[in-house]
């Protein structure tokens, strides 16, 4: 990979030189300053991931990934923080102006050894299915591949307050249960009769009334500290801070009505009708042998299985109505 490391520390980023070389076939180069990072990437040649630290002059890190995500071509480009902050308020911060991971100072070789083949893994994985992004008619963009659309496959929604990429969800929950900042907890909410409205609409609907439902989960969560995904068949996972979170039957129903003020359409002018189910939420906590994707997994599974438990007592209650 090409890798531009942004720190106002040369030590740090002799180091960096030193390390990365000896760690994988990457190309390093270096910037002393967010300005001159930008002025970096301005430029022909593209970047496959950027390494970020935290605090610096005229622009620290943060608003460097806000600034970059604006940049032609680094929409999904992978972005390390790699920094001495470990406070969560910094740690959130940097996922929600687009970082995809979060390592700390001082860091081990083989931490970042292994987070660098990761990324490397994904940066293949994107050039290989030609990923970009497109607008929708609300205006947020999602991600598209060459691949049809499946059901099952999670995609990126940009421009909405508190929401991220799947992968950036994972690794802000593996940060925090590592960090052993155990004050948040996890949950999913998912779409009612998903396959049906799926096979009903067109991929580019199904987007859209995906990222419709996104805004309406992001307005419902309000001022609330939270951060949330698309992780495919229908279902958001959030990550928000506290264990006793909600009164879930009312949060549900503020969601769902939400969702119906929205006044979804698909593109031949048939309204889209559709409800929402929220899962169990779990604390983050570290427990031996369990990963971030077992919890967020155990939270989708949770909503899915509401959603299937709802959609059959309502069936049930027609049916019983039907037969008296």
């Amino acid at each position: 990979m090409r890798i531009l490391a942004v720190d106002d520390d040369p030590f740090i980023l002799e180091l960096l030189k030193e390390i990365i070389g000896h760690i994988g076939d990457h190309t390093l180069e270096t910037a002393e300053s967010g300005p001159e990072a930008l002025a970096m990437m301005r430029e022909a040649n593209r970047f496959d991931c950027v390494l970020l630290d935290f605090q610096m002059p005229v622009m620290n890190g943060v608003e460097v990934c806000r600034a970059l995500r604006t940049l032609d071509g680094y929409d999904q480009t992978p972005v390390v923080m790699l920094t001495a902050m470990s406070e969560k308020r910094y740690i959130d911060a940097a996922f929600l102006a687009g970082a995809t991971d979060y390592i700390n100072k001082p860091f081990e070789i083989s931490d970042l050894r292994v987070r660098l083949g990761v990324i490397g893994s994904l940066v293949d994985a994107r050039r290989d299915n030609g990923m970009t992004f497109s607008a929708t008619p609300s205006g947020h963009r999602t991600s598209t591949d060459n691949a049809p659309l499946a059901l099952h496959k999670p995609f990126e929604i940009r421009d909405i307050d508190g929401v991220v990429d799947v992968v950036a969800l994972e690794n802000y929950v593996s940060k925090l249960s590592r960090s052993r900042l155990f004050g948040s907890s996890v949950f999913a909410i998912s779409i009612r009769r998903i396959e049906q409205l799926f096979m009903q609409v067109t991929p580019f609907d199904f987007q859209c009334m995906i990222v419709d439902v996104a805004e309406a989960l992001s307005d419902t969560l309000g001022e609330r500290n939270f951060i949330a995904a698309y992780a495919g068949s229908g279902s958001f996972v959030c990550v928000v801070e506290g264990a006793k979170i909600y009164n879930y039957p009312e949060f549900t129903d503020s969601l769902n009505l939400a969702i119906q003020r929205l006044e979804m359409h698909s593109s031949d002018g048939t309204r889209l009708r559709l409800r929402v189910s929220t899962g169990q939420a779990s604390r983050i906590m570290w427990q031996s042998g369990t990963t971030a994707l077992d919890l967020l997994s155990h939270a989708v599974n949770s909503a899915e299985q509401e959603a299937v438990r709802a959609e059959k007592q309502l069936d049930d209650f027609w049916y019983a109505g039907a037969t008296a």
